[in-house]
């Protein structure tokens, strides 16, 4: 992946842009209909600046980084995939699952390597935790909480928030979308997802129009009952995940690491990286030609299936059958 294209130059697309220079990419291309966003990151990493996609296209990369608004990814993606691209596409896949049989289609015809990119699966907090659970360290599953909070202005205090794709339902805002990390690493750690139940609101005085909080009760395949709580309203920062077994407990804070408790005692593991770190895991495997531990096209179109129970659950106030 010798000619990386960055759809999108917002905080993200920085980010991985950056990611991609540390890591040896020479040469790297920029496409932003912003020309302020766009000339500002090419001249950061040395790259080229394309207006539009079919400009950038015309370079011919050989692999595509997909970071604008959740509504414009997947028509991105399949005109980068018609080009041969390999694709990261940053999460949520999109904000409905309109397109992406057709996005697959073209993956698999030409033989590309895609993945979402939920970067906490190269947390090794969360590796710990699937390691332990597929061991059978803390015997059965019986019970998975998770919990994400953030004050949304605190997210990229360089950015009026009002203008983040989060606040806008037009671009795939919501916290359930933004936030949908959880529902993708609890469905790693868990198993199959079967039935939500589900409540979302917008409850705070933050001005955006999609929802702020959400709570998810979830069913698994394998009799697991999860639990997800995710707010961009709660001051501070919160990211916790608790595995109860039948034979042991596992606490994670994003924070302070884990905390594995069972019938012979407690143990502390301090698994906590530096913030970036999980990024640059998720971009290395990704230039390797390594996807197999990302997130698949098919597990993003997942989670967006959860978020559309949820919001259904949300509307009907039933639990809703996936």
């Amino acid at each position: 992946m010798t000619r990386l294209l960055i759809v999108g130059a917002g905080s993200i697309g920085s980010r991985h842009a950056a990611n991609a220079k540390a890591l040896g990419v020479a040469s790297i291309a920029v496409t932003d209909p912003d020309a302020s966003r766009r000339n500002q990151l090419a001249a950061s990493v040395g790259a080229q600046a394309f207006e539009t996609l079919s400009e950038a296209l015309a370079w011919r990369p050989s692999a595509a980084v997909v970071c604008n608004p959740p509504v414009a990814h997947v028509g991105t993606a399949l005109a980068c995939a018609n080009h041969d691209c390999h694709l990261l596409i940053e999460k949520p896949l999109s904000a409905t699952n309109a397109g992406v049989a057709e996005l697959e289609a073209a993956i698999a015809q030409r033989g590309l390597r895609a993945a979402v990119a939920y970067q906490l699966r190269f947390h090794p907090a969360l590796l710990r935790m699937r390691e332990l659970i597929r061991s059978g360290s803390i015997g059965a599953l019986l019970s998975i909480q998770a919990e994400y909070g953030q004050y949304l202005p605190a997210w990229r205090p360089a950015r009026d928030y009002r203008e983040t794709y989060t606040a806008q339902a037009a671009l795939g805002g919501g916290i359930l979308l933004d936030a949908s990390h959880e529902i993708d690493y609890v469905r790693w750690l868990a198993g199959e997802m079967t039935a939500v139940y589900a409540s979302a609101a917008k409850l705070s005085e933050l001005e955006m129009d999609a929802e702020d909080t959400a709570a998810l009760i979830l069913r698994f395949e394998s009799k697991t009952i999860g639990e997800i709580h995710m707010d961009c309203v709660q001051r501070g920062y919160s990211r916790r995940c608790v595995l109860i077994g039948s034979e042991a407990t596992v606490r994670w804070d994003a924070m302070s690491g884990l905390t594995i408790t069972g019938n012979t005692g407690t143990t502390i593991e301090a698994l906590v990286p530096q913030p970036n770190d999980t990024y640059v895991a998720e971009m290395k495997a990704f230039l390797d030609g390594d996807v197999a531990q990302h997130a698949s096209v098919a597990d993003g179109r997942r989670v967006v299936d959860v978020v559309r129970a949820a919001r259904e659950s949300t509307a009907s106030r039933r639990e809703v059958v996936l």
